[in-house]
């Protein structure tokens, strides 16, 4: 149930799905009156890169102890989901001058001015029983204007999934953007030393936190990849030492096979409407891409001729794939229409090619570049042209986009002595496609092969 009484209609319909949905036990969203309809102006993302919207974002209020406790973990969530985005300036705390209670009443505008802050968060938290009840609201300091208000009920424990809807609100209302906090990262897990790795999938919020393993490491798990439902997982396993494409269900942990196929299968990924799996199958010495329909189990060859196809990949529309191939003598990225027609190569820079990813704006390519033995994570436009490399290192691959576009994660290897002096230690990164805010994610072990999920519903 979603009810939208003056609040930014545009943002809520999309959120109408993820209540309904009951996925996370978010049972209900409602609008709060809003009294004025939007900022004074919507900050140009190129301007933010350069200069940060500065936002105060005081601890949300509560009438209990423990609800402040709350309102307080929310608020510093919500502070390091915009922070980390790097388009954001959060005010120093101790700069503040009206209290947190205060502010959630009626913020005194002049206090806030005072001290930078252009926009301000403020907020409420009340609990009863099991149950939180989360309002929250944005304000444009200058105009004295409310941007956004919004109440959500939820079991307590879901208070964190609160804190990444609102700094969605605050990203899209403030940069006219899609956020990218409501979302989790699957990846691979390592232990171990470098030629006998334990590689286990594991799961985590976009920002690192409610860490948990898919698999228990008595198998391989490679290339995790996210249906559009953000509930199923297709990973390559390497169960009873048969490299297989499999279905992993989170709801019920379930793992499947998605069938029996000649030769080896790998790289597989989801179709925009989830209805099938492209993915690359070994047979004899060559490697070709196919697409498999997931209700009947039916596969149909879509490249041929010689040598490695692999690592496709759907544009958003479903209308073309691209994969890298060294069909050419080399390792390059092509792209073809979705039945298999029109193969033509877009990457012609220096070096090899590899792990192309189709962006979900459907404006640019990532891929991973290998030239002179160094690693390099980049983009392109669709036709090839606009090469960028955003970051380069020792090693460094398997880029994949946020569901808005706007931010990267890939892996970066860097060599790590251990006692025997030998070792590697492999971590994810993230970064703004425009190759700034670089920023190293925390996971409990090494990490490998990130794939980002759509907007959790």
């Amino acid at each position: 149930m979603i009810r939208d009484d003056g609040a930014d209609a545009r943002f809520l319909s999309r959120r109408a799905a993820l209540f309904g949905g009951m996925a996370l036990g978010l049972p209900l969203l409602t609008g709060l009156p809003a009294w004025a309809q939007g900022p004074s102006s919507v900050v140009d993302i190129t301007k933010a890169r350069t200069d940060p919207i500065p936002i105060a974002i005081p601890d949300f209020a509560g009438a209990s102890p423990e609800a402040q406790r709350v309102g307080r973990d929310i608020a510093r969530v919500v502070l390091a989901n915009l922070r980390n985005s790097g388009l954001f300036r959060p005010v120093d705390r101790a700069a503040f001058i009206q209290t947190a209670e205060a502010a959630a009443q009626t913020p005194r505008f002049q206090d806030w001015r005072v001290i930078g802050a252009q926009a301000l968060t403020t907020g409420r938290a009340e609990i009863s029983g099991d149950r939180l009840r989360v309002e929250f609201r944005l304000w444009d300091v200058l105009p004295e204007a409310q941007i956004q208000g919004t109440a959500f009920t939820a079991p307590g424990a879901n208070w964190r999934r609160i804190a990444h809807l609102i700094s969605d609100v605050v990203y899209e209302r403030l940069l006219g953007e899609k956020g990218y906090f409501d979302t989790r990262v699957v990846y691979v897990a390592e232990t171990g030393p470098r030629d006998r790795r334990t590689r286990r999938l594991a799961i985590m919020d976009q920002d690192g936190e409610n860490q948990r393993f898919l698999t228990d490491g008595s198998s391989a798990a490679l290339t995790p990849r996210f249906h559009p439902n953000a509930q199923q997982i297709a990973f390559m396993s390497y169960a009873r030492n048969e490299p297989r494409v499999t279905l992993f269900n989170l709801d019920t942990g379930r793992q499947e096979v998605l069938g029996v196929f000649a030769g080896m299968t790998l790289s597989p990924r989801f179709s925009p409407d989830g209805r099938s799996v492209i993915l690359s199958s070994t047979r004899g010495n060559d490697a070709n891409i196919y697409i498999v329909d997931l209700g009947s189990r039916r596969e149909r060859q879509l490249t041929s001729g010689g040598g490695l196809d692999v690592s496709p990949c759907f544009s958003p529309d479903g209308s073309q794939i691209v994969f890298n191939s060294d069909r050419g003598g080399d390792q390059q990225i092509y792209v073809m229409d979705a039945g298999g027609g029109g193969i033509r190569r877009i990457s012609f820079g220096r070096g090899r090619y590899a792990t192309p990813v189709w962006s979900p704006r459907g404006d640019l390519i990532a891929f991973t570049r290998i030239s002179s033995g160094q690693f390099a994570i980049g983009v392109m436009r669709p036709d090839g042209s606009g090469e960028r490399i955003l970051s380069e290192g020792w090693g460094m691959e398997g880029p994949t986009f946020a569901p808005n576009g706007r931010v990267m994660m890939y892996f970066r290897e860097t060599p790590a002595r251990d006692a025997r002096g030998n070792g590697y230690s492999a971590r994810l990164s993230s970064i703004d496609i425009a190759g700034f805010n670089e920023r190293q994610i925390v996971t409990p072990t090494d990490a490998s092969d990130p794939a980002w999920s759509p907007l959790l519903a």
